[in-house]
């Protein structure tokens, strides 16, 4: 490493120490942690749905990112001292710009696709594919931001998955791969040239590898460079039942040569692939961040050892039989990066005592200031009742308030009490506000105004993403201005086999109550789907189906992630 870039390292270093989130003591999950306390960690390192992971290293720090599709804020940032206790300290994206959008919200499934995070030249830089518009890009000297407004990069339909790549010449490229639903072909990569600076694409794009005999689906690809040998990780296969390659060759357009390095083996973790090599900051180790598709829990993010060989070729996870393809652990030694550090995991629970949104939620697309009120005073979060225009059911809401599940075992609870809008002191009806857990299907525990008052209820809609109509499965009467326990408790239901095409089951049972001590199991269990290429979320939700000049409200005291 050059002068230049240890001054570049050392400062960078200094400047984290003063960030805020660097000194917040740590939070740890009730219901998921990975560091097991002996020197050991388990996988999933984050039991939660950050897709597509990317991570990279800059001194003594790690960060990573993942997709967000189209929720706001979008492009998670979080940091870890020794890549198995991690915490969200931001996201590039705060707002969608007009520019960088294709569809209204919400846009289930757009937007946002499998980012790469890089440092270069004293910046963070995040490239993402959205496969309607093109490659774009973000860059900050802090990665818990802000980020500078999104640069598209690369004008194009179909091409995603992009991953900068920096070379000693001083040329800059981006290795990519193809939605075959935009682009009409994929199980390729390519390859496009940049400016240095990363702003802006050069030149023709270019398949650098066919991978449709031999690694179907192949795309992911993230790119380094080690001695002379330039290499490319990419995934193929399919996300779930899915392996992990290598590309490498001596000249960044190819040939490349190919290798399996990496698949299921006898093991129960399906599809381990894509993500991020690192090393820790003395070089002797080499590490693999990658995820494991399981349904409605979405993409979870396991933590892999990774050797090199003297042939050049690497292996990821253990290789008992010495056949050069390993395969992922259940349960590791921690990495050694020269200290130790305590355990701590992404924040699930929120108090509402600040004037912001918990990094932990994000909307169904970009936010609307009409939506809520952080009323750091009297910590409490205020959700205003919203018309979502031309929405059928709460699918097509932009203003669900969700986050990722933590865990494939836990309970949600929120302490709420509902302010409906009146008229000449009557109740007006078609408001409705509650507990929501959200995929393709969705199910909801509800207060809402009827001609005769509020009532409790329990619905669900099955196939929801195919416009299906929602159905209330049970109701009760409840008093006006009274405080609510909501709870939802999500259990794990089992995989269905065999193994290399699983199919992970989750169950939510909903219950209320109306001291915080005695609960009452409420309507009927709901079979959890994942979204559009995202697990399930839960949260909270306020809406209306008429227009007015005000309306009412939700105010919540806090909500809490327990066993």
């Amino acid at each position: 490493m050059n002068l230049n870039k240890r001054i570049c390292l050392l400062a960078f270093a200094t400047a984290t120490c003063l960030c805020s989130w660097a000194n917040e003591k740590p939070y740890v999950s009730q219901v998921w942690s990975p560091d097991l306390g002996n020197g050991q960690y388990k996988n999933p390192i984050i039991d939660a749905d950050y897709s597509d992971p990317d991570v990279v290293r800059v001194g003594d720090d790690y960060y990573m990112t993942a997709s967000s599709f189209c929720d706001i804020p979008g492009l998670p940032i979080l940091h870890s001292k020794d890549l198995v206790n991690w915490t969200l300290i931001g996201h590039a994206i705060t707002e969608m710009p007009p520019y960088a959008q294709s569809a209204k919200d919400p846009s289930h499934g757009n937007h946002v696709w499998a980012p790469a995070i890089r440092y270069h030249n004293g910046e963070f830089y995040v490239y993402y594919g959205d496969p309607d518009l093109g490659i774009f890009m973000a860059k900050t000297k802090n990665p818990a931001g802000p980020w500078e407004p999104l640069v598209l990069v690369h004008k194009a339909k179909g091409i995603i998955d992009p991953c900068p790549f920096w070379d000693e010449d001083g040329k800059a490229y981006l290795a990519h791969g193809y939605a075959g639903s935009r682009a009409g072909v994929k199980s390729i990569i390519g390859m496009i040239e940049m400016t240095p600076d990363g702003k802006q694409s050069i030149g023709q794009d270019r398949v650098i590898y066919d991978g449709h005999q031999e690694n179907p689906t192949i795309e992911g690809a993230k790119m380094y460079k080690r001695g002379d040998w330039y290499y490319i990780f990419s995934p193929a296969g399919g996300v779930a039942t899915g392996w992990q390659e290598v590309l490498r060759s001596k000249n960044p357009w190819g040939p490349y040569e190919v290798r399996n390095v990496m698949e299921q083996g006898s093991t129960d973790i399906n599809g381990p692939h894509q993500g991020g090599w690192v090393d820790t900051p003395d070089g002797k180790e080499y590490w693999f961040v990658h995820f494991q598709d399981k349904g409605p829990y979405g993409r979870v993010v396991h933590l892999q050892p990774m050797q090199w060989l003297e042939n050049g070729w690497p292996v990821i996870g253990v290789d008992p039989d010495g056949d050069g393809r390993g395969e992922p652990v259940k349960k590791y030694r921690k990495p050694n990066v020269g200290k130790s550090y305590p355990a701590t995991n992404p924040v699930e629970s929120d108090e509402f005592d600040s004037t912001t949104l918990g990094l932990q939620w994000q909307w169904k697309g970009n936010p609307n200031a009409l939506w809520y009120f952080c009323d750091a005073n009297a910590s409490k979060l205020r959700l205003y009742s919203h018309h979502n225009e031309g929405a059928k059911t709460l699918y097509d809401a932009s203003n669900l308030l969700l986050q990722k599940f933590p865990a494939q075992n836990f309970t949600a609870t929120a302490k709420v009490q509902y302010f409906p809008a009146k008229k000449n002191g009557k109740i007006i009806e078609g408001e409705r506000a509650g507990l929501i857990v959200a995929g393709y299907d969705f199910a909801a525990l509800s207060i809402e105004t009827r001609k005769d008052g509020l009532y409790l209820t329990e619905s669900d809609c099955v196939k929801a993403n195919k416009g299906a109509e929602e159905t209330e499965v049970a109701s009760i009467k409840i008093e006006d201005g009274q405080t609510l326990y909501l709870r939802v408790q999500i259990k794990y239901n089992g995989v269905k086999k065999p193994m290399q095409k699983p199919d992970y089951k989750a169950q939510a049972v909903f219950s209320y109550s109306f001291d915080g001590k005695k609960f009452t199991t409420f309507g009927r269990p709901f079979n959890v789907r994942e979204g559009h290429w995202i697990g399930a979320k839960f949260g909270l939700f306020c809406t209306r189906d008429w227009v007015s000049n005000d309306s009412g409200w939700l105010d919540i005291d806090w909500f809490r992630v327990t066993k």
